[in-house]
């Protein structure tokens, strides 16, 4: 499953640079997809709550809980008030999760 940003965020950015993926964006930041992009707190469907204009977010299509480089999610790791948490949301397993490392290295 994706690992998403609660609103106890603190807004440290201690997360942003630790994921291999940069799927984690600063609050009103825009992020882009292999052309797919998004500002302004836009998502792409079925997406629509995960992204902010009040603190760091991840896009749930670039998270891959950092299988494929780390054992545990990086940004998790980091976080000083443990705000990175699983999203029930959008769970895969880990045959999926390595699909799309290898699909976003791709890009």
């Amino acid at each position: 499953m994706a690992i998403k940003i609660t609103e106890e965020c603190i807004n440290c950015g201690a997360c942003e640079p630790e994921c291999p993926n940069t799927a984690i964006y600063e609050g009103g930041a825009s992020w882009e997809l292999g052309g797919i992009s998004g500002s302004d707190g836009a998502a792409p469907s079925g997406a629509s709550g995960f992204f902010s204009n009040d603190f760091y977010y991840i896009v749930p299509d670039k998270c891959t809980e950092c299988v494929g480089f780390h054992d545990e999610p990086q940004c998790a790791s980091v976080c000083p008030v443990d705000c990175c948490v699983p999203d029930e949301t959008h769970v895969e397993d880990k045959a999926s999760l390595l699909k799309k490392k290898d699909y976003l290295s791709g890009l």
